[in-house]
Order: C-alpha cells, then structure tokens, then sequence
C-alpha cells in the first residue's frame, strides 16, 4: 500500500474511533439537556470517573472487563443517587443554579480523586488478546484495540437508538422530552424518567472513560478536557438532538485529526472555528428541530 495513502487510513481511522467516542460522551450531556433542561458541566467527572474506575478495579480483579462491568454499574447507581439526592430538586430553577451545583461536583469529583487515588498519571494495559496489530499493507500497521473500541461504541450507540425508538421506555423518554407536563398527565412517570435518563447519561460518559482507559493516560484533568468538546459537539448538533451529536462529533473528530496532520498550527483552533461557524448559520445548532 502507497505509504500516503496508509497514512490517510490510519487517520480516517483515529478520526473515527476519536468521533464514536465523542458520540458516547456528547449524547449522554444532550440527552440529559434535552429530557429535563438541565445543564451538567460535571459530565467530563463522570468520564474521569469511568476511567478511575477502570484502573482501581482492573488492579483490584487483574481483568479489565470485569472492571467495565462493575465500574459501569457503580455509574449508573451513583448517577441514580445524584439525580435523587441533588439535581431534581433544580429542574424547575435557572440554569445558573444548575451550572453551580454541576461546578461544585466537578471539585468534589477531583478532590475524591486526589484522594483516593492520587495526582500521578495512570495507564492500563491492553486486554492481551486484544493487544496486536493488524496489517494495514507492507510496512504499516493499526492497533486492533482501537478497531475494537470503534465496534463497541457503534453496538452501544445502537443499543441506544433501540432503546429510545423501539421499546416503551424510550417512548416515555421521548414524551418527557416533548411535553413533560402532558406526559405525566397521560400516566408517564416523569420522575422515573428523569432518573433513568440521568442514570443513562452517566453510564454512557463513564463507560466512554472506561474503553478509552487503556489506549490513554488516566489523568487528573482529563474530564475538563473531553467537556469542553463534548459542548462543543453538544452546541453544533443541536441541544437535544442524539443525531446531531453523532454528526458533529464526527465533523469535530476529522477536523481535529485531520488538522493535526495538515494544519498544525491551527489545529487547536479549528474545532471552535467551526462551532462559530455553525453558529452564525443555524444559532440552536444543525439538527435542532
């Protein structure tokens, strides 16, 4: 294989897997914000959390999916408990109520971090039977872990899609998300909605955090890191919108690969460059009906 064209489906290929990843975090923020309006700058914690999780139990078990499986339904209880204990008691206030509460969890978040875990840098390996290479022509090659991470977040994204289109749960999401008040007068029960949705929203972000764990550094800081875009792909979407998400992550993840390559010098920039750019088109974002 032409050792350009490897290079660009080495690319394509981090840009896919960066954008499928994107995807997991960005839809569980506008689900979130679409269902009960609330906005949630602690989302990145959930990713950190996942993460941490990742690495405590995988050192704990010695096995990684174990860790997933365990650390994935340690988020979902915890993002039940936070809905309980703290953000519907804020779905009827300002959202600059939402955002200070949503701020002090991100300090609680590090702070039990630091903690309990400590401010060093942290890695995992790689599954062993997950850990080679394959062929991608004579002189290059791609780490399957990657490959395998892009099909996990393609079966959880449509394990989402059935859930929201095809079953009586997502029905009850989806009318929440219409019109909470006639949904509840209808027999819909709003607050079991809202959890369940909160709940998802965690587990996606954490179980986001969790995959990635091996094939990243797991770092203090890194939650504000994957928010920041998540916003960003939140806000070209469409606030609310699930497919928006999936377009814009992917738009952000080839202009952000792809730009590192090419445009390196303005690389950081282009991300936000689009965001303005969409925004002066279409201010509520591309798929916001």
């Amino acid at each position: 294989m032409d050792i350009l064209l490897g290079s660009l489906l080495i690319q394509a290929l981090n840009a896919i897997q960066y954008g499928l990843l994107l995807f997991l975090i960005a839809s569980g923020l506008t689900l979130i914000f679409g269902v009960m309006g609330v906005i949630n700058i602690a989302h990145g914690s959930f990713y950190m959390m996942g993460a941490y999780f990742a690495f405590t139990i995988t050192g704990l078990t010695g096995n990684f999916f174990v860790a997933v499986l365990l650390g994935a339904i340690l988020s979902v209880i915890i993002g039940a408990l936070l809905e309980w204990a703290l953000f519907k008691h804020l779905y009827k206030r300002d959202h600059l109520e939402q955002v200070l509460l949503s701020y002090g969890l991100i300090l609680i978040f590090e702070e039990l971090r630091s903690i309990f875990v400590g401010d060093e840098v942290h890695s995992i390996d790689v599954p062993a039977w997950l850990n080679f290479s394959i062929p991608l022509g004579d002189i290059m090659s791609y780490p399957f872990y990657r490959l395998f991470m892009s099909g996990v977040c393609v079966l959880v994204a449509i394990g989402m899609y059935i859930l929201i289109n095809r079953t009586r749960i997502g029905s009850m999401i989806r009318a929440g998300a219409t019109n909470s008040g006639m949904a509840e007068v209808l027999g819909v029960n709003i607050s079991m909605v809202n959890r369940l949705v909160f709940s998802l929203g965690v587990g996606l972000a954490a179980f986001a955090g969790m995959i990635n764990a091996p094939a990243s550094a797991v770092a203090p800081g890194m939650g504000m890191e994957v928010l920041i875009v998540s916003f960003v792909v939140v806000v070209i979407g469409g606030i609310g919108s699930v497919w928006g998400a999936l377009f814009a992550a992917m738009v952000i993840a080839f202009a952000d690969t792809f730009g590192s390559v090419f445009f390196p010098s303005v690389a950081g920039m282009l991300t936000y460059i689009i965001m303005a750019m969409v925004l002066l088109w279409r201010p509520e974002g591309i798929f916001k009906r």
